[in-house]
């Protein structure tokens, strides 16, 4: 019996996207700058095109904001400084209290950090 090859319709190999990469786009780098994005991009076990080309789409794709750590500190920020202070004062947290803060804290951290970094570009 002879074994039969899958390929997935509808994807494209390798070579398909390189033929269809055909638009360059270059920047110059300092010698240091050159030698650290080399380094990164072999550390990570990929060329320093498909490296940079990663970063570019990447940062499309996400616009603005796209480091979620920066969003999870300033929400470890808001949880401490909203749970110390009232401890401080000797007063109580009621557990549901402290639930609807972490709701709280969840939808505003991205929005805290994109602000964040908005003014820091000004």
């Amino acid at each position: 019996m002879m074994a039969f090859l899958e390929t997935k319709s509808g994807t494209a190999s390798d070579g398909d996207r390189a033929v269809n990469r055909i638009f360059p786009v270059t920047v110059k780098l300092t010698r240091e700058e050159h030698v650290a994005v080399t380094e990164f991009a072999k550390s990570q076990g990929i060329a320093r095109g498909e490296w940079m080309r990663d970063v570019i789409l990447r940062e499309l794709r996400h616009g603005e904001f796209s480091d979620p750590s920066l969003a999870e500190i300033i929400g470890v920020r808001l949880l401490l400084v909203n749970v110390l202070r009232p401890l401080v004062a000797a007063q109580s947290i009621q557990p549901e209290v402290f639930d609807i803060l972490l709701d709280e804290i969840g939808n505003a951290k991205c929005q805290l950090a994109e602000k964040l970094l908005a003014d820091r570009r000004k």
